[in-house]
């Protein structure tokens, strides 16, 4: 039998400031944390398979084709997370790549037919997490989280004039 339990409401003392920085990326990694555990738990031993080659299966299978640095910068994974990704799901036959003839430094990734089967097995344990996950929320939160998730990417992927990234030049440690 499973305890059910529900999110404490906020208190008086909560609301009357507001929370710490450091509080709410501390939640906010908790957060990440325990999304990833139904991978964890149901596809990663099951399927052989790691967090980034899920991710590189998950976002060519909902895109049909992809290049290895646009999966890199639509996950956020760094480009050598996702290359080594790329050569294990070759190894493993699941993705295909083949040179991109309009561009021949670009190479163009696809799902195998063994990849596709994989990603429809995978792809309900995706949709459930995604569905558990904003159950507690109205469609108007849902909304403004989205907004919020969008806009701290944003900032976090701004780049100077010289094309460095803003917020890891800003968090720097000091020398």
């Amino acid at each position: 039998m499973s305890k059910t339990t529900t999110a404490k409401p906020p208190t008086r003392a909560r609301d009357a400031h507001p929370p710490e920085p450091l509080d709410v990326l501390h939640r906010l990694l908790k957060l990440v944390n325990r999304l990833n555990a139904p991978f964890s738990e149901h596809l990663e031993k099951r399927f052989r398979v790691t967090m980034n080659e899920f991710r590189v299966i998950m976002l060519i299978g909902r895109l049909g084709t992809a290049a290895s640095h646009e999966i890199a910068d639509m996950s956020g994974v760094t480009t050598m997370s996702v290359s080594r990704a790329v050569t294990s799901l070759e190894r493993k036959g699941w993705i295909a790549c083949r040179v991109d003839d309009e561009n021949r430094r670009r190479k163009i990734l696809r799902l195998t037919r063994e990849g596709e089967k994989l990603y429809k097995q995978m792809l309900p344990t995706a949709d459930r997490v995604a569905t558990y996950l904003f159950t507690s929320l109205r469609p108007e939160e849902i909304l403004a989280f989205d907004h919020y998730v969008a806009t701290l990417t944003e900032s976090l992927e701004a780049r100077d004039e010289e094309g460095r990234s803003i917020f890891l030049e800003e968090t720097r440690p000091d020398a």
